[in-house]
């Protein structure tokens, strides 16, 4: 993400959307880089995307990211998200959805992706319910060119299924964590734009 695109106001809705999820997909993925981190210190605190009801948890975020360096972030994001075996707070979906990672939520999502045309990067270690992942699928379906994947109707049903059933559960673990500090910044916008997605996806009917 670019300096002007994450301190713009005026990116259309759609654009703005697929920001945001690039945004959380970054930053759950990783501590930010430093060129992150900087553009986050000098971002406008008005929200990054249509609706004034983000703009108080994207001010709250921007806040963090002015108050804590870089060291700091990193350091916080190993100590919450980096266990070796089990990490204070998970970023799965399957422990949230089953209470054990690799299960049947990630199975279908797995399903759902491949029917997508998606797959994961060999690269990346990480299972697919990685809410950077999720995100990155989601950013795909408002961005995507190919219409035919990247539509609405797809993005609704990706969100219903895969993201909303947990995402709010693991901001609230997110913030209840007394080492959470930036990212309990994060996962409060991180929990208020899936509320704003949620109502947007309702009112399609």
């Amino acid at each position: 993400m670019t300096q002007a695109q994450l301190v713009s106001v005026s990116l259309d809705e759609e654009t703005a959307r697929a920001e945001v999820y690039g945004l959380l997909a970054a930053l759950y993925y990783a501590a930010p880089s430093a060129e992150l981190h900087d553009n986050l210190r000098v971002a406008v605190t008005q929200t990054p995307a249509p609706g004034a009801v983000l703009e108080s948890s994207w001010a709250d975020l921007v806040a963090a990211a002015r108050s804590y360096s870089l060291v700091d972030i990193s350091n916080e994001y190993d100590a919450l998200f980096g266990g070796v075996s089990k990490p204070e707070v998970y970023l799965f979906g399957s422990h949230y959805l089953s209470g054990f990672l690799n299960e049947k939520p990630l199975a279908a999502l797995r399903t759902d992706i491949a029917a997508l045309g998606l797959a994961r990067d060999e690269a990346m270690p990480e299972t697919e319910d990685h809410v950077a992942y999720l995100c990155e699928v989601m950013r795909y379906l408002i961005a995507g060119d190919d219409v035919a994947v990247a539509n609405l109707t797809r993005q609704r049903e990706f969100f219903a299924r895969h993201a909303q059933p947990w995402l709010p559960q693991m901001c609230e673990a997110i913030m209840a964590h007394p080492k959470a500090r930036f990212y309990g910044a994060l996962a409060g916008f991180t929990q208020v734009f899936v509320g704003v997605e949620a109502q947007g996806f309702d009112m399609l009917g």
